[in-house]
């Protein structure tokens, strides 16, 4: 009998542990921010390069 309720015990701590979904929050906060930062930086150094090409492109589609 007690092994029963060792095993009932066990079980149900899994389904507790398996029903606790938060996540990984500072792990998504991090991710989040790193990709906004690069973002950035690739704007900044890539923005008159970024500029030129859009402007070539819709330059050779709005030509007749």
């Amino acid at each position: 009998m007690f092994t029963l309720l060792q095993a009932l015990s066990a079980f149900a701590a899994r389904l507790r542990a398996a029903t606790d979904d938060r996540g990984d929050v500072p792990g998504w906060v991090l991710v989040t921010v790193m990709t906004a930062g690069l973002v950035t930086a690739i704007w900044l150094v890539a923005d008159g390069q970024l500029t030129s090409v859009l402007d070539r492109a819709i330059s050779s589609v709005s030509q007749p």
